[in-house]
């Protein structure tokens, strides 16, 4: 007999761990290649598990809204039909299994190093690992946190949570294990300066009153995911935000002039945004030390530029699918690319590839009538543009019979970055030579 077993998928390099739905199949049922297993969650994404080969489901590892590490075996599928599994067969889920009961985190030394993802039998995803290295989180501390997730699992939100009320001051040595910079990085890179953590005191969430005329309404699942996002990213990243100003009157003109030419041609429409992103890209290869992601205390330099755009779901929530190598398209791939999401993301069709690898992100708060925002990073990038809605406004131009007041197409662009490796010189110098770009478009260019 011939046993497979099927594991689940990565959903994308900052994603450890997915949510199981719903079974789409039951044990003994049969399973042609490619035919759906069961679907998962994630916070970013919905998806379908295929099996990639044909059989017979013959054991399910986990159970319906059970928290699953990436690549960790979630069923086994018989490659004969009529097959059965030995017990030693079997592999135990990589889950944690419960942990003893443990003092409380006050009692406990804090010793600043988390090294490993397992201490006995108990898992911890790499995400939770990279917060409790942030916090100064000790192994032994780690013990302590109670877990809501499958068999007692500390998920993201456990360790969020139990920072927001931790008690005692943080831990002020530097830790031992921690990273290093690395030294072939660049010299012009922004230097990572430890600083000694201050004492807070826990935070106290506020009391709220319900009335008799309020309605109560459940977060969903993915609102719920999203908020905790939010939540780790502000708490990780230190957000500094600039503004710039830019004439975009070149880029209305021609788009004035294109956008008939190019749906006839083509048979879609042409939005800002590809004309956008074409100028956030050439940016980037300006300043490319906008396009890398932390790791501890080592930037990791992006070869890619993968654009993340902010969408709109069905449901009113948000996602960021990836326009990939964004770098290596004209401005037609980036319209087509920019079209097809957007459409995917109104359907509910994106797959997890399109949500993943994202170096960058461009969210247009002008599409709900916003002048500006200051938009919350996506991690593991280190910045988010926010492009406002374009307003006619009286502006000053210099010309060479002096100075004149015209009516002109204004927009307001901000930049939020990660203040740890992303100092307001560069931040601000990257944001102005986007505007630069935008203000520079050839209105004679060919589409």
């Amino acid at each position: 007999m011939s046993e497979f077993q099927l594991v689940m998928p990565k959903m994308g390099e900052s994603i450890a761990e997915a949510t199981i739905i719903r079974w789409t199949k039951n044990e003994g049922d049969a399973i042609a290649m490619d035919e759906t297993v069961l679907e998962i969650a994630t916070d970013k994404v919905d998806s379908e598990v295929p099996s990639p080969k044909a059989g017979i489901l013959i054991k399910k590892l986990f159970k319906d809204g059970d928290v699953v590490a990436v690549n960790a075996p979630i069923a086994i599928i018989s490659l004969a039909a009529g097959a059965s599994p030995s017990p030693a067969q079997i592999p135990t889920p990589t889950t944690v299994a419960p942990s003893p009961v443990a003092p409380t985190p006050s009692s406990v030394a804090p010793t600043p190093t988390v090294a490993a993802s397992t201490t006995g039998n108990r898992f911890y995803s790499p995400l939770v690992l990279n917060i409790a290295r942030t916090e100064n989180v000790s192994m032994a501390e780690l013990e302590t946190i109670g877990g809501t997730g499958a068999e007692g699992r500390v998920t993201k939100r456990d360790i969020l949570a139990y920072l927001q009320n931790r008690g005692g001051a943080s831990v002020l040595a530097t830790p031992v294990n921690m990273p290093q910079p690395s030294a072939n990085l660049s010299a012009s890179a922004p230097q990572v300066i430890a600083a000694p953590a201050t004492p807070s005191k826990p935070a106290e969430k506020p009391a709220v009153s319900v009335s008799g005329g309020d309605e109560i309404i459940e977060m969903d699942r993915m609102r719920k995911l999203i908020a905790d996002h939010m939540v780790m990213s502000k708490h990780t990243s230190p957000h500094v935000t600039s503004f710039v100003e830019a004439d975009v009157t070149n880029m209305v003109v021609w788009r004035d002039k294109a956008k008939k030419v190019y749906e006839q041609r083509e048979g879609e429409k042409i939005t800002f945004t590809p004309m956008f992103i074409e100028c956030v890209v050439k940016a980037i290869k300006d300043y490319p030390m906008i396009n890398i992601s932390i790791d501890g205390y080592n930037i990791i330099k992006r070869k890619a530029i993968n654009i993340g755009m902010a969408a709109a779901l069905p449901s009113g929530n948000l996602i960021v699918p990836v326009i990939k190598n964004a770098d290596m398209m004209n401005l037609v791939g980036l319209t087509k690319s920019v079209n097809g999401l957007a459409s995917k993301a109104r359907a509910n069709k994106l797959a997890p590839d399109d949500i993943q690898g994202g170096t960058f992100t461009v969210t247009n708060v002008g599409g709900f009538g916003n002048v500006m925002g200051t938009p919350i990073i996506t991690h593991p990038q280190v910045a988010i543009l926010a492009t406002g809605s374009i307003k006619k406004k009286p502006a000053v131009l210099e010309t060479p019979m002096g100075d004149v007041i015209a009516i002109r197409h204004m927009m307001f662009l901000s930049l939020s970055y990660d203040h740890r490796v992303v100092d307001g010189s560069l931040g601000g110098s990257f944001l102005r030579r986007i505007a630069d770009y935008m203000e520079q478009w050839d209105t004679n260019r060919e589409i």
